[in-house]
């Protein structure tokens, strides 16, 4: 039989089979009409509090039914978050949609074209009333690459009991610390001086707060100089000092947290999440818990402190950018940064939330971190930043073995190594 004459039977299940895959695509198909809500994947730090998984599902149901967020819980360490993310994002994974970034990263994912600009309204609805520190971390070459979701900083913590009036200054802390010695009572200064991110930190702060920088305002050659001799010369003066927690080398913002808790300890330099922590774990130490501004490095100069935090951006190969950067700036409103800071105890990055009676009441010391935001120093900004993090925390670890000329002169040559490094560090 010619072909012209076949059975209309036979020629119509091709026509069937190819307009029911058609229909299955387009109901599947990113670019087609959706049979249900967007899911959204968002990759953030761990959270026990539960305030992450309340504002996802919050901003889920303010949608409207157009998504739904799916938390998606990164190492509890930022090196394997960092670690997890850049893999991701290098491989163009498309199911990364929100991220929170650590305040050193938007630099390094920004350049390597890993995450969206957020430019017009957009923009301007991530930075209204927002600090202008946590404003800085998200922004490179003056492009912003992320919305602030929380903000961090450092006080000084100490008790009342051993000490009636905190000091001002590092050397007014470490004498303080060894009269409490000789009086055989508790005395220790808790502060992070393990090899990683921590100890970068603690310098970068003493060298901002002694008026100098770690690389210049370009980031193209170490700065250092005399304010870096003088930080590194407070680690070592705190390391050969009976202030000196036996486990210094080793310690980092828990370990600080449990031995003021445990009693051995007269200071801590940590942030605000120790306050409800010795609340829930101390509550015969709480009315001798209190908090003072990070002390100066000289009497003459104020405490620079780094800040910390949390920035959400959104991902380059999303599916859906658009209702991304929605759905971030629904997880960082108002409503869901006061949960996070009162559940998670995590310092808001928008301003009005600092005198607001609800965080208040639980913050008392809410105006203290505020001021110490109001002046923080950011850590140098540069796609190399992980090479820059790295070579501070090697050149000053263990604290013990620092030599203030010397480890700055070496860690000058290991900063210029770093920022000529090529490429990323997987």
């Amino acid at each position: 039989m010619p072909r012209s004459h076949r059975s209309p039977r036979r020629t119509i299940r091709p026509a069937v089979s190819a307009l029911v895959l058609a229909l299955a695509l387009t109901a599947c198909g990113s670019g087609g009409a959706s049979t249900g809500p967007a899911t959204l994947d968002w990759y953030n730090f761990p959270d026990d509090s539960g305030a992450l998984q309340q504002a996802a599902d919050a901003c889920g149901r303010a949608s409207g039914g157009r998504y739904t967020i799916r938390y998606d819980r990164l190492p509890r360490s930022a090196d394997g978050q960092r670690q997890q993310l850049v893999r991701r994002l290098a491989a163009h994974d498309a199911g990364v949609d929100i991220m929170g970034l650590d305040v050193t990263w938007a630099p390094e994912f920004a350049e390597a074209g890993w995450i969206r600009e957020w430019t017009g309204a957009l923009r301007e609805q991530a930075t209204a009333d927002t600090l202008a520190a946590a404003v800085r971390t998200a922004t490179w070459k003056d492009r912003l690459y992320a919305a602030p979701y929380n903000s961090n900083t450092q006080l000084l913590w100490y008790r009342d009991d051993l000490v009636p009036a905190p000091p001002h200054t590092w050397a007014e802390m470490l004498a303080q610390a060894d009269a409490l010695d000789k009086a055989g009572k508790p005395h220790y200064v808790e502060v992070q001086g393990a090899q990683y991110e921590g100890l970068t930190v603690w310098f970068n702060t003493l060298v901002t707060s002694a008026g100098g920088s770690i690389l210049t305002p370009d980031a193209t050659a170490p700065s250092l100089g005399a304010p870096a001799v003088a930080a590194a010369g407070v680690i070592r003066d705190l390391a050969h000092s009976p202030a000196a927690d036996p486990s210094l080398a080793n310690q980092m913002e828990d370990q600080n947290r449990l031995a003021m808790e445990s009693g051995t300890a007269a200071f801590e330099l940590n942030y605000p999440f120790v306050y409800p922590s010795m609340k829930a774990n101390r509550p015969d130490l709480l009315p001798h818990f209190r908090w003072a501004p990070y002390p100066a490095v000289t009497a003459d100069r104020p405490a620079t402190v780094t800040i910390g935090g949390i920035d959400l951006a959104v991902g380059a190969y999303s599916r859906h950018p658009e209702l991304a950067q929605e759905a971030a700036l629904c997880l960082r409103n108002r409503d869901n940064q006061l949960v996070n800071a009162l559940k998670g105890g995590l310092p808001p990055s928008l301003r009005s939330l600092y005198t607001t009676a609800e965080l208040t009441e639980s913050y008392p010391f809410a105006a203290d971190v505020l001021a110490a935001l109001d002046t923080a120093s950011v850590r140098p900004q540069t796609p190399a930043y992980q090479n820059v993090s790295i070579a501070v925390s090697h050149a000053l670890s263990p604290p013990s073995a620092v030599r203030p000329e010397s480890t700055v002169a070496s860690l000058g040559g290991q900063l210029r190594d770093a920022l000529g490094s090529k490429g990323l560090i997987p």
